[in-house]
């Protein structure tokens, strides 16, 4: 499967406690024409999360009856969860030109990419492993062993670094906030993704496409 329309995909991967979530937030409030997919988990929900808006939560069995069904894109069992996307979904909003994020691990990233050739993948680096820890503490949402589990496997999460399109290192907050609309809106002004917004005026100028 490959993206031939003009919606764009985007993927954003980072390790836990890199700051994701908060660049997401910032990307989705300053640009209203992207759309976020809401992932699938059998996670329970933290403190202020809400059930369709941050996460659709699900059972184990509610998870592995979809998973059967091949009602997800992809899916991954990560810190001793699941989480999976809805393949319908994004496939109708690609269909209908709509551009969409996917806020997902570095595994369901890989697993999109090869249905997906024309995505767009951002992974977010946290400066230092101890910024990391320092973060995930502050967050005050984990226990010390989840906590020390999600170090551990940090590591692992960010070697795959090199496999995305672009690195965002989110040692300053407002500039890396700045970084990832750009490179949202530069995705946008790819020749491909114009000649298909924009068929009209490149067939008036006599621009092949």
């Amino acid at each position: 499967m490959s993206q031939t329309k003009a919606g764009c995909l985007f993927l954003v991967t980072a390790p836990s406690g890199a700051g994701k979530s908060s660049l997401v937030a910032q990307l989705l409030a300053a640009d209203n024409e992207i759309n976020l997919s809401i992932s699938h988990t059998t996670r329970s929900p933290r403190p202020g999360e809400v059930n369709g808006r941050e996460y659709h939560f699900v059972t184990v069995e509610e998870f592995e009856t979809m998973r059967e069904n091949n009602d997800f894109l992809e899916w991954a069992y990560v810190h001793g969860n699941y989480y999976g996307t809805s393949r319908k979904w994004i496939e109708e909003q690609l269909e209908a030109g709509r551009d969409v994020l996917l806020e997902i691990d570095w595994q369901g990233a890989l697993q999109v990419k090869r249905m997906f050739p024309d995505v767009i993948g951002i992974f977010i680096l946290p400066p230092s492993v101890d910024a990391l820890r320092a973060r995930l503490n502050n967050r005050a949402t984990d226990s010390e062993e989840v906590i020390a589990r999600r170090l551990a496997g940090a590591g692992a999460e960010m070697v795959h670094a090199g496999q995305f399109d672009y690195v965002i290192i989110n040692e300053d907050f407002e500039r890396a906030t700045h970084d990832l609309i750009a490179v949202v809106r530069a995705a946008r002004l790819q020749f491909k993704v114009q000649a298909l917004r924009s068929s009209c005026t490149f067939k008036r100028l006599g621009i092949p496409h």
